[in-house]
This record gives structure tokens, C-alpha cells and sequence, in this order.
């Protein structure tokens, strides 16, 4: 998505990479509240116990620090960058990433994140589907200074270098949340 989204390939196609970047981090947060609406909602129906996300987040923990791998294959059309308006593709592109599942699934960390929207209840997954939303959007920002081809590929090469510690804070931050699962802060 970074490829798509910066400043230059904005450019390029006669639109503003702010008001694109504005109205593709809210289309991720509509996302995330969407999964988060709906899981939620599952969850007011479904009993499911603490425990069951707080395994999850185990599992999920030890499945990215083993092998972090790849689920599913559908990504976003990327043939929208010039089938369709701006507003429609940057649109289309925040909301299906922002929602979590409906694009590829980089990380196990997705499937314990809808554990956890189960036992939260209704407000607690719509605040949890918005923050996953908005922070599935900020790495947009990174692109901020693709202003050249190569800026661009320096970035690519900066994001792809820092994987390693994305994938062990993620590592982390599963075991910190089935704490806070097993030790009542949250649930």
C-alpha cells in the first residue's frame, strides 16, 4: 500500500497526497470499527470465555516467533489506481485493510486480535477496531518523503529493514495483552 499511496505516485496521477492520506486513514478506522462492530456483536451473542483469547494470543505468539507467514492470497485491486477516481480507490484501499480480513493476513496476530474483539463486548471491540484501523493507517505516513523514485525505494528498503523488530514488538504485544486477558485488565 505504501507503493500506492505517497506523494509521488499521487502526483503522477493529478491528486494531492494529503486529502488522499486524510480520507484513506478514515476509511481504515470505518474499517477497523466494522470488524470491530461485527465481532463485537458475536460476542454479545457467543459467551466466549477470557481464556479462549488469552490462549489465542499465546498461540498467535508463538506462531509469528516461530515462522511469521502469510494467510490468505487476496490483496487490493491495485488496477483501481486507474480504473477509478481517487476518492474511490483510496477509499476502497483504507477500508479493506483497516477491517483486518479482508486482504492478506500478514501475521497471526490478526486472528487473536478477533479473539479478543469476541470477549471485550460491543464498546470495547468498537474502540479496539478503531485503534486497529488507525494504526494499520499510520504507516502511510512513512511515504511522506517519496518525493523521487529513489526516495521511494530507500523507504521501501527502511520499512522491509525494520521487519525483524516489527515482528518480535508484535510477539510482545500478543504476550502483554493475554496478561492483561488472564489478570482481569482487560475483558
Amino acid at each position: 500500500m505504501l507503493t500506492s499511496i505517497h506523494p509521488l505516485g499521487q502526483r503522477a496521477r493529478g491528486h494531492r497526497w494529503g486529502p488522499a492520506v486524510a480520507l484513506y486513514t478514515a476509511a481504515s478506522v470505518l474499517g477497523g470499527l466494522s470488524t470491530g462492530a461485527l465481532v463485537g456483536a458475536l460476542g454479545t451473542v457467543y459467551d466466549v470465555p477470557i481464556w479462549v483469547a488469552a490462549i489465542g494470543c499465546v498461540l498467535a505468539a508463538l506462531a509469528d516467533g516461530l515462522r511469521p507467514r502469510t494467510y490468505g492470497h487476496r490483496q487490493v485491486d491495485e488496477d483501481w489506481l486507474t480504473r477509478y477516481r481517487s476518492w474511490v480507490y483510496v477509499t476502497g484501499f483504507g477500508w479493506q485493510l483497516g477491517a483486518g480480513v479482508l486482504t492478506i493476513v500478514t501475521s497471526a496476530s490478526t486472528w487473536a486480535w478477533l479473539l479478543v474483539l469476541l470477549v471485550l463486548g460491543l464498546p470495547g471491540a468498537l474502540t479496539a477496531g478503531a485503534a486497529f484501523g488507525l494504526v494499520r493507517a499510520l504507516p502511510v505516513l512513512a511515504g511522506r518523503s517519496a518525493q523521487t523514485p529513489e526516495a521511494l525505494r530507500s523507504l521501501a528498503r527502511r520499512l522491509e529493514s525494520g521487519r525483524v523488530w516489527a515482528e518480535r514488538m508484535t510477539v510482545l504485544g500478543l504476550l502483554v495483552i493475554a496478561a492483561a486477558l488472564t489478570t482481569g485488565v482487560l475483558g
